[in-house]
């Protein structure tokens, strides 16, 4: 049914008739596919999963964040 709805995508579409508000408006299903990144080839993922990484391992606030994690969770 999602696919007959011209929808591309069967995971980022919204279930027919409904009415959960954040699918309704025509940004949601795009704003979804551009963080999704569903243009780029697997190359391209893998290189932008790999800036994403290098980006995070060296950031301030994610050693900040998972100082946080494991005082309240354990978890490291």
């Amino acid at each position: 049914p999602a696919l007959s709805g011209g929808c591309a995508h069967p995971g980022l579409c919204a279930p027919p008739g409904s009415q959960l508000p954040c699918f309704h408006g025509s940004s949601t299903i795009r704003n979804l596919k551009e963080r999704f990144h569903m243009s780029m080839t697997e190359e391209q993922l893998q290189l932008l999963i790999d800036q994403l990484v290098d980006g995070s391992v060296r950031s301030i606030t994610t050693k900040l964040y998972d100082g946080f994690q494991y005082l309240t969770n354990g978890i490291m």
